[in-house]
């Protein structure tokens, strides 16, 4: 990966750790995002499935739940990263899409609970942090 310095005086980008276990456990053994969120908690992208699962199947609050989850377990590992709490967060490096995942998640299900303060909040939030996660997961 190529780290290019920022000419315009913001923070660099924030690139997560990759959890290859977590990702093996995910596809090769089809293992499910709550006995991957069980083993690896801090793996965000196992909380944006069950989020986005929940969220499917009619069950809003505990979508809301488990993206609340995977959303703090990423700013620790966003703040372990570097992250001094705004700056770029590409959409491109895999290991940060839990983590923008979990932020939609939030910020969808929010909205239908009506947290209006929160909804606008975490939308704002992953526009700052990525314009192509926002593009890709507000819809």
């Amino acid at each position: 990966m190529t780290t290019h310095k920022n000419l315009l005086g913001g923070p660099d980008p924030t690139y997560l750790p990759e959890n290859e276990e977590a990702y093996r456990l995910l596809g090769e053994e089809s293992r499910s995002p709550a006995e991957v969120a069980a083993k690896y908690p801090t793996f965000s992208l196992a909380w944006a499935m069950l989020a986005d699962d929940a969220f499917e199947a009619g069950r809003v609050v505990e979508s809301y739940a488990y993206a609340r989850t995977g959303y703090h377990r990423g700013l620790d590992a966003l703040r372990r990263a570097g992250w001094k709490g705004h700056g770029p967060i590409p959409w491109d490096h895999r290991a940060n899409r839990g983590f923008l995942r979990c932020l939609a998640a939030l910020a969808r299900a929010a909205g239908v609970i009506d947290e209006k303060d929160e909804t606008e909040r975490c939308w704002q939030f992953l526009k700052d942090s990525s314009a192509e996660a926002y593009t890709e997961l507000k819809r």
